[in-house]
């Protein structure tokens, strides 16, 4: 039988932490999901992650939470980092940094293990180690049992993140690409069996600029003023994508692009936790 991994892209404030809650058991029962990896880097009030939300995210249904630049942005984040297998930092930051570099977890049913990773690329992202070096490193560290390979490669330039898929095709079941919140449509199984998608699109409110509110950005775009970059709330989507696996060979075999819109009628699974305020930009 084949693996189902549903990797769930950057989720925004409380409108995608709702989304969550409104659709994803949904989706895991419909698409009969073995694993979810979901980016929560952007869940506490746009930037950041708290351990209340983390805990709410795997509530929610989430198997492995991955990072991105924003990591310690809530500085409580860190004894989560410290001791939970679900949650991965960025591995190519500072050897010292406070984090699992990767992780080893079992799908829903405990019949299969599959490993998850996240990297920083370095294009317009500022200091980070070099990439390709690390996901060499982790892949030489993952236990070679462990056939089923999950990279969150958290980037700003598509030809990065294209040479990202290309340099790990045929040594990992997937290259999922996050950061710039806007879904691409170039999802494919490249020749070497590895799942490629260039960003999983953002899970939150589209009526926004990248989840926050139109006015503030455009406020402080064509003023140079500094002003608080509030989380957006109108048309809400939940963006991913789902990948379907050989769990003998860790190759993948199919993926394609799965989206969710708007929140139920009951409001009774709204998610209160946490502020969406912003800071300043």
């Amino acid at each position: 039988m084949p693996v189902n991994v549903l990797c769930v892209g950057d989720v925004v404030g409380k409108p995608g932490r709702r989304l969550l809650a409104d659709h994803l058991a949904e989706l895991i029962g419909q698409h009969q999901i073995d694993l979810v990896v979901c980016n929560a880097e952007n869940a506490a009030g746009g930037s950041g992650l708290t351990p209340q939300i983390f805990a709410k995210v795997l509530h929610y249904g989430v198997d492995v939470v991955t990072l991105g630049d924003h990591v310690y942005r809530k500085r409580d984040i860190t004894a989560t980092l410290g001791t939970s297998e679900r949650i991965v930092r960025p591995a190519n930051i500072s050897a010292r940094a406070i984090g699992r570099r990767w992780t080893v977890v079992p799908t829903k049913s405990g019949e299969h293990q599959v490993a998850v990773a996240c990297v920083l690329g370095q294009m317009f992202m500022g200091a980070a180690d070099s990439p390709w070096a690390t996901v060499d490193a982790i892949l030489s560290e993952i236990p070679e049992k462990v056939k089923i390979r999950i990279i969150d490669f958290h980037a700003q330039a598509s030809s990065e993140k294209i040479a990202m898929g290309w340099f790990c095709n045929g040594r990992v079941s997937a290259v999922v690409g996050t950061h710039t919140h806007v879904p691409t449509a170039d999802a494919r199984v490249l020749d070497g069996g590895t799942a490629y998608i260039s960003d999983l699109g953002m899970t939150g409110p589209y009526d926004s600029v990248l989840g926050r509110r139109k006015d503030r950005v455009l406020w402080a775009l064509t003023t140079n003023m500094p002003t608080p970059f509030q989380v957006a709330s109108e048309d809400p989507r939940l963006s991913g994508a789902l990948i379907r696996i050989d769990e003998q060979t860790g190759r993948a075999t199919h993926i394609e692009r799965v989206e969710a819109s708007g929140y139920r009628q009951d409001e009774s699974a709204q998610d209160e936790t946490g502020d969406d305020g912003g800071g300043e930009n």
